[in-house]
């Protein structure tokens, strides 16, 4: 039995050097150095605005450098299928604008499935997918097959979306967190944001543990900590964490596709030559307060996923994350008591997923295990991301809750929040990302300064 008694990342985040002292002033504040934050605080830096990103422990510590770091279009809901089609292009035209290397690379995405049922669904997406200009190829048993030579197995059927891609989640949001800097924008590590200032009915500022940066705009890209941070202002934001659990393998598997997805597990080749494995969709659902009071909205979708969406532990609770009570601004915070959101991985999923993997892949009995670990995917009721300004408090732009898709969608979410506050054409509609589609959603009173 595969037993681990650790849980290290695969590869070691990449370090940023902190900008020595807050800012007094600022034209936005980004709070949060994952994925969306950074690239949001990139684009506000390009355009021209002095921009601060203040994060509470690392860049790109928590969820950033946890996921798969799969950048794809293949079997997006339809309203996040055009800001995935313009990421892929963002993630290529970053590498060559900045010089830095976020390991982004168009290796095509591969499905494979013996499910008539998942064809059927496959192949209407893209049916879909072609009246907006996306290329995916539907594979026959001989295709399919041959694709999935590695396997040695006999397919049915599947998918191979030759302009999707892959990147490196322990290098990307580093690697633009050094543009920033580049274009003279600051980065704060180790300092987290406790609230904000109002006058006047908006955003007057943000107060962090270093002191408050005045501001007209302040962005709000937590990740699992975006609705406890709302919540302070008054703010109901449904939001769900699923602890998903990961590992990773060491090089040595010859002939294996870059990615791969299968109804039993889904691999991706590593930058260092090993593979992330990893059971698409399982998580344990670690019970909260907060998951509590958004229960009914989530509920339809904890239905459909109840096979994989397995009960959890107390680590929630523990990791203060969606902490329901309110915190004063001049005390440490929840996030300055983690820095770091580490939850522990879930033992039987490692051992299934490993288990599977072998079986499915051979090469793979050649490799040893590396690593393990599991991080919160912040979710929404409708798994879409709540992107926009609050519109009872001017200034205040939510980015959160993006379901475990922020990730290959993080350079379109970066600049569609850089459009909305510049007031440039917007990269994609932002109408359908916008919070006000959450029934419920309200904003309570905000103390002002």
């Amino acid at each position: 039995m595969l037993i681990l008694e650790f849980h290290p990342m695969p590869a070691p985040l990449q370090p940023i050097q902190s900008t020595p002292q807050i800012p007094d002033r600022a034209d936005a504040v980004v709070i949060g150095g994952g994925i969306v934050g950074v690239f949001a605080a990139y684009y506000l830096t390009m355009r021209g605005l002095k921009v601060a990103l203040v994060e509470k422990g690392r860049i790109g510590a928590e969820q950033s450098s946890r996921n798969w770091g799969w950048c794809r279009q293949q079997n997006r809901d339809a309203r996040e299928l055009p800001m995935a089609t313009h990421s892929l292009d963002l993630w290529q035209r970053f590498g060559s604008e900045s010089g830095e290397n976020t390991g982004f690379t168009r290796c095509g995405l591969l499905y494979l499935s013996n499910d008539e049922r998942e064809l059927a669904t496959w192949a209407r997406w893209r049916d879909f997918a072609r009246t907006v200009g996306v290329t995916t190829r539907m594979l026959d048993s001989a295709a399919a097959t041959r694709h999935g030579h590695a396997t040695g197995r006999t397919w049915k059927g599947g998918v191979f979306s030759p302009t999707d891609g892959i990147a490196d989640p322990a290098s990307a949001a580093p690697a633009v967190a050094r543009a920033i800097l580049k274009q003279g924008g600051s980065v704060h590590q180790n300092c987290a944001a406790r609230g904000l200032e109002t006058a006047g009915g908006r955003v007057a500022g943000v107060i962090t543990e270093q002191g408050t940066i005045r501001t007209p705009i302040a962005i709000m890209a937590g990740g699992a900590w975006g609705s406890s941070f709302c919540n302070q202002l008054g703010i109901r934001f449904p939001q769900a964490s699923i602890r998903s659990s990961i590992l990773a393998v060491s090089p040595g598997a010859a002939g294996l596709p870059d990615a791969l997805h299968t109804a039993a597990i889904s691999v991706t080749r590593r930058g260092d030559g090993g593979y992330t494995l990893a059971i698409s969709g399982r998580g344990r659902v670690d019970p909260t307060l907060q998951q509590l009071r958004f229960a009914p909205q989530f509920l339809p979708m904890f239905r459909r996923r109840w096979r994989n969406l397995l009960p959890g532990g107390l680590g929630g609770i523990n990791a203060g994350h969606e902490t329901l009570r309110p915190w004063r601004l001049d005390r440490p915070t929840p996030m300055e008591r983690m820095r770091i959101l580490d939850p522990t991985p879930d033992q039987g999923t490692i051992q299934r997923t490993h288990r599977r993997a072998l079986d499915l892949l051979p090469a793979l009995r050649t490799t040893t295990v590396t690593a393990a670990w599991a991080g919160y995917i912040d979710s929404t009721p409708d798994g879409v991301p709540a992107i926009g300004e609050i519109g009872a408090l001017p200034g205040f732009i939510l980015a959160a809750g993006f379901s475990g898709h922020g990730f290959g969608i993080g350079p379109g979410a970066g600049h569609l929040i850089a459009d909305i506050i510049t007031g440039d054409a917007a990269i994609v509609e932002p109408g359908p990302y916008h919070p006000r589609r959450f029934a419920g959603f309200a904003v309570g009173k905000v103390a002002e300064f």
